[in-house]
């Protein structure tokens, strides 16, 4: 694979990451529509068929923490294209399945090969732009992440409903080999000048510590636990990690650097932003509930009043730039923290007789406050680190998102469950009501994160949002 020249790199660098990014995030929403289906199909109870969502984020979580590794270790283009293959192949695996276990193993693949894609393509955007046009870049590229998880669940009924529930899986097939196409001609090349040993001994605490508090947070609203043995498996999983904490102390090579929290603006970014998707993280599980449970809908409509979302997300990216270099990214993400915050509560205005339009109206401010929320928080965590770093810092942030969303999820379903606990599901005004205090704790939550964002200094991110800055390294 001969290395495109730069400027080829940066003109379609940004389409290549978010196509495969796009894929990536739809794959993590889209079975949970088809999962009856899927279970007719199979002959096995729905319940039993809860491993195939769970062992998708498990792998994530496990493995992103080796992909800054293998990036540094084997280049960015080669893992890439490799992480792409795996994902694709996979797919076609779990669309082929005949029986669960195959299932879960092909979706545990699945897991492997996108646990690579997502910080690596992040850190090729990285290294590839410089600070100035970094945001410009990641603006596009981090769309898939908002409109992926809107629109899995819609996408995945419509498939159902059309066709059989394997083409949730095989559509990824050509889109798959479209990107292994582009990243073959388009993707560049970097690696570390010397690679660091595998922390083996990290990965070991690491990921298994992460996998049982996955595990943990995926099955904890459901009470399928008592109490006493959820609590000796949350305090084993945070002994686990605590236990790497102290191991990542002491190490030269961990396996993920967590002096990167020494700098204050990635230290920020990361934490603030942790708390945060809680709140924002919550809101794909808690809609549907509403529309479906509270309102009465049937799911096609449900999945057509979160579109709109995802279609605000993508109109905000052009106005972000110029909001940032305005106010800066201190005002920014508290102001705009707070009014996700808001938008969220005011879901505990929605009932039966509210009108459609105003629904749509709360749902186009989500997608507008969102979206620049991520812009924010994913571009301000890279203003202060330069090139030796960037790669450790791509894989700490990654694997943050992905345990942040593991809590969103959770805190969703633990508080609905709250709520909802011992009323009948078909009595849609109390089943509303309940959900609105849900929305009510959710917005509480994001409201309260703000305030760590009220430790950045004015001039913080200029480099980003300025263009004050100095090339990364490698671009």
């Amino acid at each position: 694979m001969t290395p495109p020249d730069p400027l080829t790199a940066k003109r379609y660098l940004p389409w290549v990451v978010a196509t495969v990014m796009f894929m990536e995030t739809l794959d993590a929403t889209i079975v949970n529509t088809a999962i009856p289906a899927m279970a007719a199909s199979l002959q096995v109870q729905p319940l039993s068929l809860k491993a195939v969502v769970a062992s998708y984020i498990l792998s994530l979580a496990v493995f992103i923490p080796i992909s800054g590794w293998m990036a540094d270790r084997y280049g960015t283009r080669r893992v890439f294209f490799t992480a792409v293959s795996v994902f694709t192949t996979a797919s076609l695996l779990c669309g082929m399945s005949l029986n669960p276990p195959m299932l879960v193993a092909a979706r545990l693949l699945q897991g492997l090969g996108a646990a690579m894609m997502m910080p690596v393509g992040r850190l090729t955007i990285i290294r590839t732009f410089s600070k100035a046009e970094l945001l410009s870049a990641m603006n596009f590229v981090v769309m898939p992440a908002l409109i992926g998880p809107l629109l899995g669940p819609t996408v995945g009924g419509l498939i159902v409903h059309v066709v059989s529930w394997r083409f949730i899986f095989l559509v990824n097939l050509p889109v798959g080999l479209v990107a292994l196409v582009l990243i073959a001609r388009y993707l560049p090349e970097y690696r570390a000048e010397k690679a660091r040993p595998l922390d083996i001994v990290g990965f070991a605490l690491f990921g298994s510590g992460v996998a049982l508090l996955s595990w943990l947070l995926d099955i904890f609203g459901e009470h399928r636990l008592d109490f006493t043995s959820g609590a000796v498996l949350l305090l084993l999983a945070l002994g686990l990690l605590a236990a790497y904490a102290v191991h990542a102390s002491r190490s030269a090579y961990p396996l993920l650097r967590l002096a990167l929290f020494r700098v204050r603006t990635f230290r920020i970014a990361v934490l603030g932003g942790f708390v945060t998707r809680i709140g924002m993280g919550g809101m794909p599980f808690l809609l549907p509930l509403l529309y479906q449970l509270g309102l009465g809908l049937p799911a096609w409509q449900s999945g057509l009043l979160m579109m709109p979302s995802a279609a605000a997300a993508i109109s905000m990216k052009f106005g972000t730039k110029q909001l940032l270099a305005t106010l800066g990214y201190r005002r920014v993400l508290t102001i705009n923290t707070v009014l996700i915050g808001l938008v969220i509560g005011l879901f505990s205005r929605v009932g039966p007789g509210t009108p459609a339009a105003l629904i749509v109206l709360l749902a186009l401010c989500m997608g507008f406050f969102n979206s620049m929320q991520f812009s924010a928080m994913n571009t301000l965590g890279y203003a202060d680190v330069e090139g030796p770093e960037t790669s450790m810092a791509s894989t700490l942030a990654s694997s943050m998102q992905q345990l942040s969303m593991s809590f969103g999820l959770a805190a969703a379903s633990l508080v609905a469950g709250w709520f909802l606990d011992g009323l009948p599901q078909t009595d849609h005004a109390l089943v509303t009501s309940a959900l609105h205090r849900a929305f009510l704790v959710l917005a509480a939550i994001t409201v309260a994160s703000s305030l760590y964002f009220w430790r950045l200094r004015p001039n913080d991110g200029e480099a980003v949002s300025r263009g004050q800055d100095k090339l990364v390294e490698g671009s």
